[in-house]
């Protein structure tokens, strides 16, 4: 019997620049991809119609039907299709209006980075499969249960066959939702760092505030849905900055102007609008909102006070003044860590809770997680099937691999020829039962 032939993932390009087109023929023939190219809105939606497409990467800018348009009508016929919006920064206002009407899955800000538009792509298309496997997996569910439903009441071992067929079933789509939950939580940390990006000196601030966040709220014992959602508005704190000029994002609270003030005491309304569209964000905007909000009433932007003021936006409140403090975000002084803590200390009752400081101290002094049994790899150095231990990071910060990521052939040479082409040491931990028990064989 001859094996099941897949057919090759088909990725359509749309731009009106032949020559970003050649480009992206380029960098993604290599992939296996089946590679589609359309020249505007129109011959894009022609192609759609005759051809099985699975994820499509659109231009912003483009004459007679911009990006914006064309991903809203995919997502109105063919709603399957992975959207992906290429995008420069001038475009924010159309980007958030392709997000609320085309519910693209991602966008890229212009010029791409080659690396990441290849994970990017990668990502969109794993989502993707996962999804059609869940819903075959649903739909043998439903046929099961309905087969169930007519066996006569004497077939006691057919029933418990078929009970056991379903708990198979079940934990397979535990385990591909897990999967889309981990994929999900793995976009968030790749787009949290894009705001960094711009920012200078500023890589790594944002999981730095949502874990001490996290171990806040773990200390207030919010439960485990409260700490995830802290953790994520950590992560997406500063998404209303997206909109900011360079030379602002650089300066501290204390020496801008009136003007920028204004503007920046905006930015918790305009994180909340563009994480409002995602129904699993619907808490983690509320959070961002009010997470410069104080118990005394003199916050921003809504003036709440005492109970009024979010229990979780008072704890990310807390985390975000403690780093910012440091980072020379309030004031052209850096503070040290003590002198940090200090000034959290002095906004107790007024600025935050007197609970919410004391957890904030128990955050502080607790041991960092036990470091896992792994070891340190250079990119030379790593092999299919090895497990990273840690997040990978590029050297500015933004994350490149999850923790837990079991590497192919194909990561390994991405991950070589990145070393190479770019001159950077890459520290790689993998497990070491994996490098003990052949995994790099």
């Amino acid at each position: 019997m001859s094996p099941e032939v897949t057919e090759p993932p088909v990725v359509l390009f749309v731009d009106d620049e032949p020559s970003i087109l050649s480009s992206l023929r380029r960098l993604f023939r290599p992939q296996g991809y089946r590679v589609l190219l359309a020249d505007g809105g129109k011959a894009a939606l022609a192609m759609l119609e005759t051809e099985r497409v699975d994820l499509i990467v659109s231009d912003m800018r483009m004459p007679e039907m911009d990006g914006a348009v064309l991903l809203e009508k995919v997502r109105e016929r063919w709603p399957e299709v992975v959207r992906i919006l290429l995008t420069g920064y001038a475009d924010i206002g159309s980007t958030v209006a392709a997000i609320n009407r085309g519910q693209i899955h991602r966008y890229i800000a212009k010029p791409w980075d080659d690396r990441d538009l290849l994970m990017c792509v990668q990502d969109g298309l794993e989502r993707r499969r996962l999804e059609q496997e869940n819903r075959s997996l649903l739909a043998l569910t439903r046929v099961q249960n309905d087969e169930l439903q007519a066996l006569n009441s004497d077939l006691a071992s057919r029933v418990k066959a078929r009970t056991s067929e379903l708990e198979q079933v079940n934990a397979m789509l535990e385990t591909s939702f897990a999967q889309l939950h981990e994929n999900f939580l793995l976009s968030i940390n790749v787009f949290s760092g894009l705001i960094e990006l711009r920012g200078g000196g500023m890589a790594g601030y944002s999981r730095e505030v949502a874990d001490l966040a996290r171990r806040t709220a773990r200390r207030l014992k919010l439960g485990a849905a409260m700490e995830q959602d802290i953790y994520i508005a950590g992560l997406l704190h500063e998404v209303g900055k997206i909109g900011f000029p360079d030379t602002m994002l650089r300066k501290p609270l204390s020496a801008m102007s009136s003007d920028e003030l204004a503007l920046y005491r905006r930015y918790p309304l305009n994180g909340e609008a563009a994480l409002l569209p995602l129904g699993q964000l619907q808490r983690v905007a509320r959070l961002v909102r009010a997470h410069h909000e104080r118990i005394d009433g003199k916050g921003y932007p809504d003036a709440l006070s005492g109970d009024e003021v979010p229990l979780g936006a008072q704890v990310l409140s807390v985390a975000c003044d403690y780093y910012a403090a440091q980072a020379g975000r309030l004031s052209l002084k850096r503070y040290s860590a003590a002198e940090a803590h200090s000034l959290v200390i002095g906004g107790t009752g007024a600025r935050y809770e007197a609970s919410v400081v004391e957890a904030f101290e128990l955050a502080l002094k607790d041991e960092p997680s036990e470091k896992p049994h792994d070891r340190a790899l250079q990119a030379h150095e790593v092999m299919p099937g090895m497990v990273l231990s840690r997040d990978l990071l590029s050297p500015q910060g933004t994350l490149l691999l999850a923790a837990g990521y079991v590497f192919d052939a194909r990561v390994v040479r991405q991950l070589r020829e990145f070393s190479g082409r770019e001159g950077v040491k890459l520290n790689i931990f993998v497990k070491l039962p994996d490098i003990h028990e052949g995994g790099a064989t």
